[in-house]
């Protein structure tokens, strides 16, 4: 990346004071643009889910993966949950979506409160592992709650081979007119779901998988107590990358965990952070960290800016530890501050291999949380930050009463906050699509096939508050 003009920045800068300028470009389409990552992890897309309690779960992991980006799973999560969340998700097919199961005598209540979960909104009624049909919010609609889903689902049903080509899949659907087909086995047991959004994503996404075909994952552990042993623990489930994470990742603690993790001699790739500066990059690089996340401040959750007055531009951050990384052959994640896809083109821009989302990928039906509606019928997530009182009273609750009272007196993040589900995008697959066409575009435009293609071809241009605005899609006339 360079400066057009090569006019250095007289201060540092945010996504928001920085533009790209078009270069000559002999890339055709957006689809010829290969969004892999060269940072160890294996993914595709270069996209990272934050390890926020409030986002990064199973089901959004196994969603994610399935389109080539990354989960990390949080360090507050009990390690024995973790594990099986690993396991779990190494399982899923890479295809096919995780169905929610429904017995034919199961209520229509229980079949409402639990297809929000899926963004596809629907359930299989299943017999012996054999599925008879499935039921959609439609078919419960103005139905009494305690009618049994056997009596509302709709059959017959749109069944494809666990196998089958997407293409065909989608075909088959177009034909029935079916919201879903059910994905099954040889024997007739039901192995997943695909909607027709779903078999068009497969031709365009490649799944993030390991050596053996499952879908990959990450997870996160603190700096505190036995990291060696945590360490050990996910290495030994399976974990595709290890994440050590701590708020000001420039520390002694810091260091001597990363060490106990090294002594482990994991054969996976490691993170750590956060750091926004190049002798912290440097630090954590020499202590052995593969991957640095790079930020401090700029997420939507986090007060660490307003209360104490550190932290740094993101866009200046990313492009500094970036440029240091690359000087020691390692590589960054700029983690936070982005809440367009052109903030995400901006980072990777900057030299990036990946680029952390938390809050964005809140307010979606693969975040944890349970969907909650407000007083005009809109629906919402609950997210808080990682140094909130409520995260930090999660992550002292086998500590003493006096001391989690006394930890509970210094926050650094937001305890609740609402996360609307965007109506027309209310599933992560769909702001993946939009993040990737964004990304992708970006690519065409600077004349780059690659993210190393692009990195080295953008050419960035600084702009004042008038000149952001000016990019801004106006919803009415003026």
């Amino acid at each position: 990346m360079r400066f057009l003009d090569d006019r250095q920045p007289a201060h540092d800068l945010t996504y928001d004071d920085v533009f790209m300028v078009p270069r000559r470009s002999s890339v055709s389409s957006r689809y010829d643009v290969d969004l892999s990552t060269a940072d160890g992890t294996g993914t595709t897309l270069p996209l990272v889910v934050a390890n926020m309690t409030a986002i990064a779960g199973k089901r959004m992991a196994e969603t994610v993966a399935r389109r080539g980006g990354l989960v990390v799973i949080p360090q507050d999560i009990p390690l024995p949950v973790v594990t099986d969340v690993i396991a779990a998700v190494k399982q899923r097919h890479l295809i096919l979506d995780t169905p929610i199961v429904l017995s034919p005598d199961q209520t229509v209540a229980e079949a409402l409160a639990l297809m929000p979960k899926r963004a596809h909104r629907a359930a299989v009624v299943v017999a012996e592992g054999r599925p008879l049909g499935v039921v959609t919010a439609e078919d419960c609609a103005e139905v009494d709650r305690f009618a049994q889903v056997g009596a509302v689902m709709s059959s017959p049903l749109v069944a494809v081979p666990s196998d089958v080509d997407p293409r065909t899949a989608f075909d088959a659907l177009d034909r029935a007119r079916a919201p879903l087909a059910v994905g099954v086995d040889g024997d007739g047991r039901l192995v997943g779901v695909l909607t027709r959004a779903g078999a068009l994503r497969a031709t365009v996404y490649q799944p993030a998988v390991d050596a053996d075909g499952g879908l990959r994952i990450a997870a996160a552990i603190g700096v505190n107590g036995d990291v060696g042993a945590k360490a050990a623990t996910l290495l030994e489930a399976g974990v595709d990358c290890l994440v050590v994470d701590t708020a000001h990742g420039h520390q002694d603690r810091m260091i001597d965990a990363l060490g106990a993790v090294r002594a482990l001699d994991p054969q996976v790739p490691v993170a750590a952070g956060n750091v926004v500066d190049a002798d912290g990059t440097t630090a954590l690089i020499e202590a052995g960290a593969d991957i640095v996340k790079v930020g401090v401040g700029p997420g939507a959750m986090c007060t660490t800016r307003m209360m104490t007055g550190v932290g740094r531009p993101q866009f200046s951050a990313v492009l500094d530890c970036a440029a240091r990384a690359r000087e020691l052959g390692a590589h960054v994640w700029a983690d936070g501050g982005v809440r367009h896809p052109r903030d995400v083109a901006l980072a990777l821009a900057a030299g990036a291999s990946s680029v952390m989302i938390g809050s964005w990928f809140a307010g979606t039906h693969e975040s944890p949380g349970d969907l909650e509606h407000d007083s005009e019928g809109r629906a919402y997530k609950v997210s808080f930050g990682m140094a909130s009182a409520r995260a930090v009273a999660n992550r002292t609750s086998t500590e003493s009463a006096f001391d989690r009272a006394r930890k509970g007196l210094y926050e650094e993040g937001i305890s609740s906050s609402r996360m609307y589900l965007d109506p027309v995008r209310p599933g992560v697959e769909d702001l993946i699509d939009q993040i990737s066409a964004g990304v992708r575009s970006a690519c065409t435009y600077a004349g780059a096939h690659t993210l190393a293609e692009f990195q080295d071809r953008a050419v960035v241009g600084l702009q004042s508050a008038a000149g952001y605005h000016e990019g801004r899609p106006l919803a009415t006339s003026w």
